[in-house]
Order: C-alpha cells, then structure tokens, then sequence
C-alpha cells in the first residue's frame, strides 16, 4: 500500500517545458516545488517558476539531469518526499525509481520492476502475448549474433524495423528495405543503443506499410483500479518522431477502439502497472499490434487533457499518494477534438537539423494552449532536446481544431532562431491531413514550404501603404517622373531582403513583370496571367501581419535590423567539412591519405537525441581528420581537411539525421 500522506516537497528531475507544465499543477495543489538546473540552464523558466533550484553540474545531461547519485543527493538535502521525472532522461530508469523508493521518497510513476518489463522490448512482447494482446511479427530473442539476426530478418521478410531491445520515442532504429542494407544498419542501431541506453541488444519487427499509430493512454492507481482515457494518433511523423498528435484518434469505429482500450489495460495489468502510461499500437484497417509501452507520461499528453477535462499530472500525483482514480472507466467521456503540434528549433530545409541560439522576439498567439520553457530572452541549448513548446487547439470537431491551431501557428512570431513553424502551419492546412489520408510512412511535404516569390512585393506594398494612401507617395525611394520605385525592409519567417519595387499609380514591376493591384483594407487585389487574385492580410502580433497567397498564410513583418540569424556570419573553415551544428563525435568513417567521393560519409555527430552522418561536399583526398570520438564539437568547428583544395574556405558538410 503506498503511503498516503499528502505529498508536500516535490523534487522535479526535468527540465524545460515538462518541468514548468509538472510546477503548474503542484503549485495549484499547495505543493511545494524543488527545480534542478545545469550550468546550461541557470536562468530558464523552470527555474524561475519552482519554489526553489539546485544546481545538479555542468551542461552535458550525462553531468547533471542523467546523474542519478547526484539527483537523489539533491533529493534528501532539499527535503523532498516524491520526485517527478517528467519524461525524457530518469523517467524510464528502472534503478533511479527502485532507488527513490529504498530512500523513502515517492516516485511519480510505476516501480522499478514494471518499468524494467516493459523497458526489455523483447521481454515485453512476450508478456504481451501472454496476455492476449496482438504483436508484430519478428524476433525478440536473447541471442545477437549477427549471423542469426541476419537469418532471422530473411525469415520475417522486409522492410523491416531493427530496434534497440531498451530503446524508445524513436532513438536507436532503423528501416531495412532489403538484407544488403542489414549488416550497415545493424551497427549502427547497436551503437546508438548502446550509447543511449547502456545496451546494445535489438529486436527486429516486420515494417508495416502505410499503417497508422494510434496510442492509448491508460491510468492504474495502487487499489486495484485501471483505465483508459481514450485514444491518440501519432501518425504524423519525420524519421520516427511525432509532430502532430491528436485525440481522439479519427476514423475508428467504437468496437475497434473498444477492443484497443481493453487491451491496453489488459497490458497493463499483466505487469501490475502503476500510474500513468501509453500503450502504443499500429493500426492497419481493422488489426492493430502493440509495439510498445511507455512507462511514463507523453509528450503528447495535453490532447487527452483537452478532450477529457482532466489534468494527467493531478492524477499522477493523487495515485503516488495511494488515493483511488479520480473516475470509473464509465464516467470517462471525451470531448470534442484536440490537436497538439511540436514546436522544435530545427531547420526543415537542411533536413530538420536541430538549432540552437537566442530567442530575441517571442509572442504567443490566443485562442490554443502554450506548454513552453521559454520566453523572449531566454535561449534553445545545444545539450539537449530542441523542442520550443507545444502548442494545443480544441474544438468541437477535428476540422474546427486543426483550423483553431493552422491560426495559432500563422499568428506566432518567434525568432531570429529558426523552427518548424512554417512547416507545422502547412501540415495543418495539408488536404492529405484534412482528411485522414496520412500514416507514418506518409511523407512530409517539406519541398512546399518555400516563401512564393510574390508575397515578396505584396509584403512590400502593404508594409507601405500602413503609412499613407499610395505606396508610391512615401518618401523612401520615392522619385519624380512617371516610374517611382519603392524600397523596403522585409521579414517573412527567418529571411529578410532589403526589396525596391519599380511601378506607378495602381501597377506594380517585379522582376520583369508588370502586375495591376488595388489596396483594400484588409486584402490586396492583384491581376496575375489575366486573373484577378484576392489575397487577404490579417493582422498578427507585435506588428506583424499574415499574407494569404496560393493557398499559403504568410506572416510577414517589417525589418528592423536589429536581428539576425545565428548562422548569417559563419566563419568557413579550411576546405573539407565544418560541423553543421554543436554535438559529439560519435564515430569517424575516414583516415587520413583515404580518396572520398561526393557524398560519401565522413564521421558521425550526434546532437539533441539525433544522430547524423557529416558527408563529403566534393571528391577530394582526406589530408587531416581534426576532431576525435568523444570530442564535443562547436557549430562552424573545422572537423576535416582535404588535400589540393581548389576552392578557399569551406562550407558546411551536407548532414542525414535520424532519430537516435
């Protein structure tokens, strides 16, 4: 029975916007909270938001948020009875949860033993099938020799998933489409793992094509009591991680999503479950396979807060507390829609390379929940995971909560620190999305979210005509005669041009074309290939304004100056490769004297929980390797030399990620 004393001292072993969203609800409680904080984060939110803060050590997580002895050291000085682990780093570490509970102090979230059978993913899917619950084709045996995995993979078929045994949220796994890609893919899973959880094992699943993820999100308290509060899906997905989720699940008929409840508390119950967790499935027509269980509250939580008027962390802590579930299974009821997008720092257009750097302007829209652990000032660090905030929409239908959150996205104004904004605002305007037509293989239409080139003028005309009834009548670049020109300072998304525009009256040139255009107070007219277009402008925040054009919401502001992307002045290194982005060397593919063509892997960096092959930009000679395994590596830092360079200075590596 676990002790029901109200928790009064609640140590949160996290970190930005989970650590803030845990403060929330422990404040509202009358619970006292205790922060933690590495050089890294001295001055975040969390921080400042927490009754109190300790320092845990230097930025590097292994330092400071993953050392176990110094959190539970910071635990009995600061006199907490209960830790959160949020998710992420501690909250799937069997020993830290069998460690708090030898200490007296109460984890929020299963025991130990739980979170180790469900951590073995081969042991969990045999307790699954002994429980009743459908799994996935493919091996989870104990032997790893590669030769047997290799024929194991033959029989199973491809594609095919190798997973890390111990891994999870998307790290340590890759898609084989046929057995010559085998052995390559399997060392770099094992290595993944193995840095990211101390173990290198794997299973390997039969790839289901076109197949949608869909998640259940369960609650067991101490007395015997377990439930499920509906449904997410989590299909929208780039390299294995989430994006978009929303709940409940659309286009899923009662008694399937009936039966998917039942065996997600059946699952938990077979290991004696305790708290909150996520049974995960993949769902093809009417079958669904349970993949894995996460032994921890979600990332994508706030839509199943959203649909079912419950707060999930209250919840976590009244059953750490030994009370009953607040409801029975038949008192829950679901809502409306919601619909939760993942702000990251990370640029789309290099392949969702993850960012980093200040944060100089931030405005939060209206209207949607904002889960973050940033605010204006504040900056995103290189040692840890790139997300900026959750952003969260409800509605009384699915399309009424995506157009609620496609209006938030197109009213945020964050930077000069780049992001998926822009791209996040697409998918939720996405006629594929719109109308359930996605799955997990479905592939993100990055290519589309390049700035039309027109917007570039008509931002121009309307940034103009703010001050006065004619653009052309203003001062800046005005001249006599019949052709006046127009100059201007403009910022759609992280890119900003210094435009002239050349016209007279109501016509406009740009670039060799003549377009006639008329004001309207809240739109721009404009005659294109013989065709009147209306394009509608809104307003957005601090000043800023929203261009519809081609299907397209377009914020756009004008420049001042005083911001700049944290790439624009890069300083090149010597012919070869530069890192792309702070990280550590995790493996180095070349020697010095070795001939490499275009393309070709270099080394391999790993940051914010993705790996990435640094590849060659030319054919060359490699000269000097300038960085080791092991070594963190600066942003621009030269990482490899060639000889006979034929071009001064360098340029970035070209980068693959994946989601380790």
């Amino acid at each position: 029975m676990t002790d029901q004393t109200p928790i009064q001292r609640l140590l949160i072993a996290n970190r930005g916007e989970i650590a803030v969203r845990i403060i929330k609800t422990a404040k509202r409680l009358g619970i006292h909270t205790i922060a933690l904080y590495s050089d890294a984060d001295a001055r975040a939110m969390h921080v400042r938001q927490a009754d109190e803060a300790w320092h845990l050590g230097p930025a590097p997580a292994r330092e400071s948020y993953l050392d176990t002895a110094k959190v539970l050291k910071i635990a009995r000085e600061a006199g907490a009875d209960a830790v959160h682990p949020g998710y992420g780093f501690l909250s799937e570490n069997s020993d830290f949860a069998s460690a708090c509970a030898k200490l007296g102090l109460r984890f929020i979230g299963p025991g130990g033993a739980a979170i180790r059978a469900m951590g073995d993913k081969s042991g969990a899917k045999a307790l699954m099938e002994a429980a009743g619950v459908p799994v996935l084709p493919g091996y989870h045996g104990a032997d790893q020799d590669p030769d047997l995995l290799r024929d194991q993979a033959s029989r199973i078929g491809f594609p095919l998933l190798i997973k890390a045994a111990s891994g999870g949220g998307g790290k340590g796994m890759r898609r084989v489409e046929q057995i010559d890609e085998f052995d390559a893919a399997l060392a770099a899973v094992k290595r993944e793992a193995l840095a990211a959880f101390g173990d290198d094992n794997v299973l390997l699943e039969r790839y289901l094509a076109r197949a949608r993820h869909v998640e259940v999100q369960v609650f067991a308290d101490t007395l015997g009591n377990a439930l499920y509060l509906g449904d997410r899906d989590c299909s929208l997905q780039r390299r294995h991680q989430k994006v978009i989720e929303e709940a409940p699940a659309p286009d899923i008929a009662p008694a399937l999503r009936r039966a998917m409840g039942e065996a997600a508390v059946a699952a938990a119950r077979a290991i004696d479950y305790v708290g909150a967790g996520t049974i995960e499935f993949l769902l093809c027509g009417d079958a669904f396979f349970f993949m894995e269980m996460n032994t921890r509250l979600q990332v994508e939580h706030p839509v199943t807060e959203a649909v079912t008027g419950q707060d999930l962390v209250a919840w976590q802590l009244a059953v750490a507390e030994g009370r009953p579930l607040p409801l029975t299974q038949e008192d829950v009821v679901l809502s409306g829609h919601g619909v939760e997008a993942r702000l990251y720092a990370e640029d789309v257009g290099a392949g969702f390379l993850p960012a980093s750097g200040p944060i100089h302007w931030l405005h939060w829209p209206q209207g949607v929940r904002i889960d973050t652990g940033v605010a204006a000032g504040d900056a995103v660090s290189p040692y840890y995971d790139p997300m900026i905030a959750k952003l969260v929409a409800h509605g009384q239908s699915r399309a009424q909560a995506f157009a609620r959150l496609a209006d938030a996205l197109a009213a945020l104004s964050l930077g000069p620190l780049v992001h998926n904004g822009p791209l996040l605002l697409r998918l939720c305007e996405e006629p594929d999305v719109l109308a359930m037509a996605h799955h997990t293989q479905w592939s993100i239409p990055t290519e589309s979210l390049a700035t039309p080139d027109l917007a570039w003028p008509l931002a121009t005309l309307w940034l103009a005509s703010r001050t006065g009834p004619s653009p052309w009548q203003q001062a800046p670049g005005f001249r006599l005669g019949e052709s006046r020109s127009l100059s201007a300072a403009v910022r759609i998304g992280e890119e900003s041009r210094v435009l002239t525009l050349a016209g007279h009256g109501d016509r406009l040139t740009w670039q060799g074309e003549t377009y006639p255009y008329a004001l309207g107070t809240d739109h721009i007219r404009l005659q294109r290939a013989g065709r009147w277009l209306r394009c509608p402008v809104t307003p957005g925040a601090d000043g800023a304004f929203v261009l519809q054009l081609d299907g397209r919401r377009i914020p756009f502001a004008a420049d001042d100056h005083r911001h700049r992307h944290p790439g624009d002045h890069q300083v090149p290194g010597p012919q070869g490769a530069i890192a792309p982005m702070h990280g550590l060397v995790v493996a180095l593919l070349v020697e010095a004297g070795q001939s490499v063509s275009r393309g070709q892997p270099l080394l391999v960096m790993e940051a914010m929980k993705m790996e990435h092959q640094v590849r060659a930009e030319q054919d060359g000679v490699i000269a000097e390797l300038l960085c080791q395994v092991g070594q963190q590596i600066s942003q621009g830092a030269s990482l490899v030399r060639f000889q006979d360079a034929t071009r001064e200075g360098g340029e970035p590596a070209s980068t693959e990620q994946e989601r380790t």
